[in-house]
């Protein structure tokens, strides 16, 4: 079993535009439903997740409005909410972020998402070039950040023009929600040096990752700043190796190569992201090479954008990959699985052990201190066990 010194930040997904069994099928799919999003929430507070990350996108409930609903159906989790620059002024933002942690008590992350469709963007009314997106990101966040830490700003920007803009209510955390970021160009790189608290990769095999994060590294110290590092990653976690590959290609039997074209099809037309086309470098839509590197499948990215690759295998194995991500650097996970609800306790219950992360203190007691084992739910209850 591998532990690491200091257990990683644990963070779960909430499938904000769906859920499913199985990849590029209408079988056993699961629509988006705010009751069955609250399920998830509850149910990874109460398991010992950290966080949740709620997504952003046309296909998506609104990320802050979703949260808002969650905070108020758990206790101690929080949540990675998207800032799209561009989707509304700094200002809006700023009152947006600092009410949401105000009503969580400090539960707020906040999660810049710049965007790499230009077909989405241009709907949002978005149209600056990949890297000049960046520019205005830049522009944006001085206002956002002056006023959810000072409670006020001026700027007359090539963007962003803000007039004696005010915040009144300050947030929570001080002095403002931490900021995450993940953009793999140079400009998105540079973008993020001296403002993000951390910096997020989706699941690259760990040579690539550590090329990342040097070069995240390297544009921070330039600002004498310091950054930590989180990745996104999937997780197919069973009890033995072989149950974990078969559940991987479980998961994508029903996944026609017609459907893997399409969706391939889609990622080069509309998607100017680095990011993406590094994921779809991966796999290149062929679905006898997956497995990237030892335990990393990138099944996953035949059909969904953005993070592509999940780890498949046991508790020791997958725990034993993400130490070799640990050492690289990285001391946040956020995780996710399908369906997102059994997969929540799957991964907590199999690999937060292998892992050292400690469940959820409970007040409540199973017995007066004899141990039990499970007696299959009767009315008789559990059986004493006679070891």
């Amino acid at each position: 079993m591998v532990q690491a010194a200091k257990p990683l930040d644990f963070l779960w997904f909430i499938p904000s535009s769906g859920d499913g069994a199985y990849l590029g099928s209408d079988e056993l799919s699961r629509p988006p439903d705010p009751g069955y999003f609250r399920e998830i929430a509850t149910a990874a507070d109460r398991l010992g997740y950290s966080g949740v990350l709620i997504p952003v996108g046309a296909a998506c409930e609104e990320s802050f409005v979703l949260a808002a609903n969650l905070a108020a159906f758990t206790e101690k989790l929080k949540f990675l909410v998207a800032i799209r620059p561009g989707t509304a002024t700094p200002a809006y933002y700023a009152r947006l972020a600092s009410t949401l942690d105000r009503v969580s008590n400090g539960r707020l992350l906040l999660n810049i998402v710049v965007g790499g469709s230009a077909q989405e963007l241009g709907g949002d009314g978005i149209f600056l070039p990949h890297d000049e997106r960046y520019d205005h990101a830049a522009e944006f966040f001085k206002v956002f950040n002056e006023l959810i830490e000072t409670g006020k700003s001026n700027l007359d920007g090539k963007y962003i023009k803000a007039l004696n803009a005010r915040l009144q209510l300050p947030p929570v955390q001080q002095p403002r929600p931490p900021i995450y970021f993940g953009g793999s160009s140079e400009a998105a790189i540079d973008f993020s040096a001296g403002l993000i608290d951390k910096y997020l990769t989706w699941g690259e095999p760990p040579a690539q990752v550590a090329e990342k994060i040097a070069a995240v590294r390297k544009a921070a110290d330039a600002h004498g700043s310091q950054v930590s590092f989180g990745i996104r990653l999937h997780f197919i976690v069973r009890e033995t190796d072989e149950e974990a590959w078969r559940d991987a290609d479980r998961l994508i039997s029903k996944l026609s190569d017609e459907t893997i074209a399409t969706a391939q099809d889609n990622f080069r037309r509309n998607s100017d992201s680095v990011g993406q086309a590094r994921m779809v470098a991966l796999h290149n839509g062929r679905r006898d090479k997956l497995e990237v590197s030892p335990n990393l499948w990138a099944g996953v990215g035949l059909v969904r954008t953005g993070a592509g690759t999940a780890l498949v295998g046991s508790p020791a194995t997958v725990a034993r990959r993400l130490r070799e991500y640990q050492e690289l650097g990285i001391d946040t996970v956020i995780a996710s699985g399908y369906p997102h609800l059994e997969e929540a306790y799957r991964v907590a219950e199999l690999l937060f052990p292998a892992l050292g992360i400690e469940p959820q203190p409970s007040p409540l007691r199973a017995s007066f201190g004899e141990r039990q084992v499970f007696g299959g739910g009767g009315h008789g209850g559990n059986v004493r066990s006679s070891v």
